[in-house]
């Protein structure tokens, strides 16, 4: 099915800013893990932002009296994301004038819909999309192709449906206002359904402590049913991915505990014929709203399954499949071995290795074996949807990529006290050579390198320029740099957050509130700190370390490092001038 709307492709000399500056530029992978599928009974969603030098700031946003109307922004990755003083003064970002927002929603009929009155929001941790409230409802996200992605209507014309809302401004209402999952499903049905989205497909993770679930949505080209969304809960026990493709397939109609969809679903499909129920059974959402994947094939297919197969290889899962529309791949699995939160890191910090999709071989990975592979103007947009493409070639697009903006894992220990039960690990720039630091959902603010600074002007004081300039300098040799250097402070830092949480679980009892409160703030802005100051210092060492392609130790000698045979093998190295006769 040929999409009704797509993005153009950008050369290269535009690239960069139309993928910043337009909507849905971002190609992320998100996961659920379960409690019967963590090894501590811990509920997780996971999300890697993949947005290619947009807004890299992880914001508190704090509670407030909710008077008057919510401003609804639209969205956008480019810093500032934002510029507003009601969201905290992390939002408030000097020498920017305040965005004009497109449109406002009364709070009162946001509470109708809730069906009840929230008059103050909960405090929540925000990025490009909201991640986890103080009530440790938690968010993921990743965008997907549609077959009909209009650009936003804030203000509806005659013929013309309103389409006011995408992923970003949604996610944020429910965490402004739900307290749990459910809560937060329904209420963003509501708003889809009264509202309408605009822009592509999406897929946004919400998950408790109790209850996970897959919540998608797309614009449907019809003036009444303008937008569809579909719910579907993860049992208890499973691991679910998504990355960048509809992960719903068949929509059941009589299971609310376990199934939700939008009120223009069924009416839309029919009006549109993309989906006829009597010749053609139960809807498929995918098939019926979506092209499938977009770039290229197996640019989501291949992360669904590398993802899985890692959590469980007794399945056998194939790396190849029919079509786009393949089945092959569950909705979601049972880990042969629960997962705790360094597997979990680790599955962000995957580019193939050991299969024969691996980018740390083959020419492209250079002598050093360098897994990145850059975007060209041969590549075009990264979130194409364009059925006419042409294709040149492509790569392997892995979980762990070089335009990550910065990784989470949200966590909610059931086990852990009240104010230390939600945590988010956050970990800015490339997965693989970030390090995840630990921050309590109920802390009072986030420190401040971690809520500054832009990708586009290099700022020492960033948490974001920390890891973003050690990660390009690390390409100078790559696998050495890294198994040698990077990741043993990684995984040591790492560690210890790990256990300074659960050291934190016992601090805090018998504390009072109020005391509470002071020592998990406090914890976040001295682990961070810590975090930041080991890799400034790992940072500088390194830049001597390796400078001009040496191995330069303190007190010496100096030695050099060169090539690898196999490498050199593949280059005309064997054709250079060895004697004095003509060739």
């Amino acid at each position: 099915m040929k999409p009704l709307h797509f993005l153009p492709t950008a050369v290269l000399a535009t690239l960069l800013v139309a993928l910043l500056a337009a909507p849905g530029a971002l190609a992320c992978t998100t996961m659920i893990i379960t409690p019967g599928a963590s090894a501590d009974g811990s509920m997780m969603v996971t999300h890697s932002d993949d947005d290619e030098l947009g807004d890299q700031r992880l914001v508190y946003v704090p509670s407030k009296e909710q008077t008057g109307s919510r401003k609804i922004f639209h969205e956008a990755y480019a810093y500032p994301r934002f510029v507003t003083d009601d969201r905290g003064p992390a939002y408030a970002t000097p020498g920017y004038p305040p965005t004009e927002p497109v449109a406002t929603i009364p709070y009162a009929e946001i509470w109708k819909l809730l069906g009840r009155e929230q008059t103050v929001s909960f405090a929540y941790f925000d990025g490009n999309y909201g991640i986890m409230n103080e009530k440790n409802l938690m968010m993921g996200e990743c965008t997907n192709a549609a077959n009909f992605e209009p650009p936003s209507n804030a203000k509806a014309s005659a013929g013309n449906p309103q389409r006011l809302f995408y992923s970003s401004e949604l996610s944020r209402i429910a965490l402004e206002n739900c307290a749990n999952a459910r809560e937060a499903v329904a209420l963003m049905g509501a708003l889809v359904d009264k509202y309408g989205v605009y822009d592509t497909g999406e897929t946004l993770l919400v998950a408790d402590e109790n209850e996970g679930w897959v919540f998608e949505m797309c614009a449907l080209p019809d003036a009444t049913h303008h937008s569809a969304w579909v719910a579907k809960r993860v049992p208890d026990g499973e691991f679910f991915v998504a990355a960048n493709t509809f992960r719903i397939r068949e929509v059941i109609k009589d299971d609310p505990d376990n199934f939700l969809y939008s009120r223009h679903l069924v009416p839309g499909l029919k009006k549109l014929k993309w989906w006829d129920e009597k010749t053609q059974g139960p809807i498929d959402w995918l098939r019926a709203v979506s092209p499938g994947e977009y770039n290229h094939p197996y640019y989501s297919l291949r992360r669904v399954w590398r993802a899985l197969d890692r959590v469980n290889p007794d399945l056998g899962l194939s790396p190849w499949v029919k079509d786009t529309y393949t089945t092959d791949y569950p909705f979601s699995i049972k880990p042969n071995v629960p997962l705790d939160l360094a597997k979990v890191f680790s599955l962000y910090r995957d580019h193939y290795e050991g299969t024969q999709f691996d980018l740390t071989k083959g020419v492209a990975a250079g002598p050093y074996g360098d897994p990145h592979r850059f975007v060209g103007p041969y590549d075009g947009n990264q979130n194409n949807v364009d059925a006419d493409k042409k294709f040149y070639g492509a790569w392997e697009r892995a979980i762990s990529v070089f335009y990550q903006g910065y990784t989470f894992v949200c966590q909610t220990r059931p086990k852990a006290p009240e104010y230390t039960k939600g945590v988010l690990w956050f970990g800015p720039d490339v997965a693989y050579t970030t390090c995840f630091t630990p921050f309590f959902a109920k802390s009072a603010q986030l420190p401040r390198p971690y809520q500054t600074g832009s990708p586009q002007e290099f700022d020492p004081t960033s948490a974001w320029w920390h890891f973003d300039l050690l990660a390009n300098w690390a390409r100078l040799n790559f696998q050495r740099m890294t198994r040698v250097d990077i990741q043993p402070v990684q995984q040591r830092l790492e560690t210890k957050a790990m256990a300074d949480v659960l050291a934190m679980d016992e601090a805090v009892k018998g504390k009072s509130d109020e005391e509470t409160l002071r020592l998990i703030t406090e914890f976040g802005f001295q682990t961070a700190g810590q975090v930041l100051a080991t890799w400034r210092d790992l940072t500088f060492t390194l830049f001597a370390k390796y400078s001009d392609g040496y191995l330069n130790r303190p007190g010496g000698p100096v030695r050099d490092i060169g090539y690898p045979s196999d490498w050199l093998d593949r280059t005309n190295y064997k054709d250079g001038p060895v004697s004095y006769d003509m060739k």
